[in-house]
């Protein structure tokens, strides 16, 4: 189970808050028995210290010693702390493409449901907006699609941010235009098995694992755009349903 700080603690989880990946991590563990020391960076200069001195840009991070794996595939987490798991297979292709496409329309449609004074603002404890979040939806499903162009998947892109003076209409009008490129580029895929290696930050993997990655990271962050309209007091317009998340990898939480 996640444990307070301990320096007795061997194992660390660097992570931040509405970091989808960082909470997929900790409940990983959490449902394997793994105690851990869990370390949020965000808003915590010794807490990012001790991710730099690893050498780590990144998060989310599991560090054994002076020793880290990044958690971007759960095979790298599993061989790293040499665990006797076997993670669920993961949904065919042609499934997690379908999936996208109606993750992006449904994010697309949530993006025009924010009211105008809301839409820039910082949601909870983390500096991202409902602008800037429903731009990461489509960013993340964007990079994927290159991957699957081999073009590298580089880190850094997931800070990128919408320009500042994109409205609710244009950063939407990006999201359906990435999901139109997703599908032309699916039709005319010559290996729909995606058993095909891309070049990625965390190492080669096959596109069917990034596909994966890309699928439940788009989803999760529009279960985060459900949430924002929540607290906003606005009801997603078709919110999207247990059928069409069934067989991701998501967290439980939205956010944490």
């Amino acid at each position: 189970m996640e444990t307070a700080s301990s320096s007795s603690t061997r194992i660390k989880v660097f992570w931040q808050p509405g970091c989808s990946s960082c909470l997929r991590t900790k409940e990983f563990l959490t449902k394997h028995g793994i105690d851990f020391e869990s370390i949020d960076v965000h808003g915590n200069p010794q807490g990012m210290a001790q991710l730099r001195a690893l050498g780590a840009r990144s998060v989310p991070v599991v560090s054994l010693g002076e020793k880290y794996t990044l958690c971007q595939s759960f095979d790298d987490v599993v061989k790293f702390l040499g665990l006797n798991v076997q993670l669920a297979e993961r949904l065919p292709p042609e499934v997690l493409v379908q999936k996208l496409l109606t993750v992006l329309a449904a994010a697309a449609r949530y993006t025009l449901q924010f009211p105008e004074d809301k839409f820039r603002l910082f949601f909870r404890e983390r500096k991202r907006s409902a602008a800037d979040t429903a731009f990461h939806v489509f960013r993340v499903a964007e990079m994927g699609l290159e991957a699957g162009e081999q073009k590298e998947l580089e880190f850094d892109g997931f800070n990128d941010l919408p320009p500042a003076d994109w409205t609710a209409q244009q950063i939407a009008d990006f999201g359906l235009g990435v999901r139109d490129r997703f599908a032309a580029w699916w039709e005319s895929c010559a290996d729909k098995t995606m058993q095909f290696t891309v070049p990625t930050y965390y190492g080669r993997h096959t596109m069917h694992n990034v596909m994966d990655r890309t699928t439940y990271h788009a989803a999760q962050h529009t279960r985060q755009l459900i949430l924002m309209l929540e607290d906003y007091g606005v009801t997603a317009a078709g919110p999207l349903t247990p059928e069409d998340l069934q067989g991701l990898p998501l967290p439980e939480k939205v956010w944490g």
